[in-house]
């Protein structure tokens, strides 16, 4: 039964340091009272509290622009990669011993780092949802007067994901998989404390309850994807038990359309160039939709631009930038862009999860340990393949389409793939008792 005088609204709270915990938060804006506050720029955050983040998420963009840099950048990222390591996981083993990033950031709470936001809450205290450990260690720390909840990013999680006491915490995590509870739990964190959710995705690309809209959606890429029917002739049950009647025979007028974005850091921009360089002939002739993202990355739309530029492809509408200063602008575009895209080519990021739209997944190469994670996950799951030579993706990513592998990919992402996380996330945090959630495997 649900709770009397339930609370309606959650205080959301994130972090602006690349993209993946403000991605995260966006699907739950409905619910969050004064929409995503940001942890580390929110109005009335103080300048030494400010110089604290911005010098960390500075120093991680920098490192992950050059890190192909030899010899400072190779160095530089690989130092910062084994502060965030995550540890092999197997063989199973006490890891509740802490690191020194945790150690790191702990020592930053106990110093003011989140005090004055923490304060600000707790004068009218409601469910706290962060997508960042560090705003959940200060929640803790500083006596929050209200449940705190943690939604993991990723596919694993490094040691730092969970405070020193672990198994005395009372924060609860929110997580895309069984993976993570495993992970979670190897470092000490009591298992009722955590829900296997499912990363939130947004309701415009999902619909609600029997992902009305994401069917639609696949329908057509499926028809994309497999241009000879191959795989609609092969699976041709499976998809009509999924997807209905129909597929077969049906056509999509709309070109095949690949979407290629890099992240928060800008890291992987310069691959753009050699994708329209290697697509042009396509972009020309009118057969293919080509979407860079750009983000909220100024100068990333300022390279892009000059790419089309000297491609001799202004004129081209089939080869679109999408640019929105405003992070929230832009994740609200590129959803909408997601819905219509047949491919989407990228690092393994945050990203993954959106296999659960149907959309296979190009993988570039990975930023992080975390990322090499994530890259597993979607290689066992069958929804996400590595990037051939980009020089090349004219020949490779047609020969794909051909045979009808990516509309495999397709499938298998929207079958294996968490879809219902907002939807859990919202029952877990504002519906339910917690002596009545407590052990629920929710996937």
């Amino acid at each position: 039964m649900p709770t009397k005088n339930k609370p309606k609204k959650i205080y959301l709270v994130a972090v602006d340091m690349g993209y993946g915990h403000q991605r995260a938060a966006f699907p739950l804006l409905d619910l969050a009272q004064g929409g995503v506050m940001t942890a580390n720029s929110y109005p009335g955050i103080s300048e030494a509290e400010k110089k604290e983040w911005s010098g960390s998420r500075g120093l991680y963009e920098v490192i992950s622009r050059y890190k192909n840099f030899w010899p400072l950048g190779t160095t530089a990222f690989a130092i910062m990669d084994w502060l965030q390591e995550i540890e092999p996981f197997y063989p199973k083993r006490d890891l509740s011993a802490g690191c020194i990033q945790q150690r790191y950031l702990i020592n930053q709470v106990r110093r003011g780092l989140g005090k004055n936001l923490i304060a600000r809450l707790n004068k009218k205290p409601l469910p706290l949802v962060t997508t960042f450990f560090s705003v959940a260690y200060a929640a803790e720390f500083y006596n929050y007067q209200e449940e705190v909840y943690l939604i993991a990013c990723d596919a694993d999680v490094a040691r730092s994901w969970a405070p020193l006491d672990a198994a005395g915490s009372r924060i609860s995590y929110l997580v895309p998989n069984r993976r993570v509870k495993e992970r979670l739990i190897l470092y000490g964190v009591r298992e009722q404390k955590i829900y296997i959710s499912g990363f939130p995705l947004p309701d415009s690309n999902i619909g609600g309850k029997g992902y009305p809209v994401t069917k639609v959606d696949l329908r057509d890429r499926v028809v994309k994807l497999d241009p000879r029917s191959h795989y609609r002739e092969k699976y041709h049950d499976l998809l009509q038990q999924y997807l209905g009647a129909g597929l077969k025979e049906k056509t999509v007028a709309r070109p095949l359309t690949v979407t290629f974005a890099v992240g928060g850091a800008g890291a992987q921009r310069a691959q753009a160039k050699t994708i329209v360089h290697a697509l042009k002939t396509h972009l020309q002739e009118g057969d293919l939709q080509l979407n860079l993202i750009a983000g909220s990355r100024q100068d990333v739309f300022e390279y892009f631009l000059k790419i089309k530029r000297q491609e001799g492809l202004m004129e081209f509408d089939n080869l679109h930038i999408l640019y929105r200063a405003n992070k929230m602008d832009y994740f609200a575009e590129f959803n909408q862009l997601l819905r219509q895209t047949d491919v989407l080519w990228t690092k393994p990021s945050e990203l993954i999860f959106y296999s659960a739209l149907g959309i296979p997944i190009i993988m570039a190469e990975p930023i992080g340990s975390q990322e090499g994670y994530n890259h597993d996950w979607l290689t066992t799951i069958g929804a996400g393949v590595d990037e051939q030579d980009p020089r090349y993706v004219d020949e490779w990513l047609f020969d794909w389409l051909n045979s009808g592998w990516l509309a495999q990919a397709a499938i298998n992402g929207y079958l294996n793939a968490p879809k219902g996380g907002r939807h859990h996330i919202e029952e877990i945090v504002l519906r339910h008792r917690r002596s009545e959630i407590d052990n629920i495997h929710l996937l």
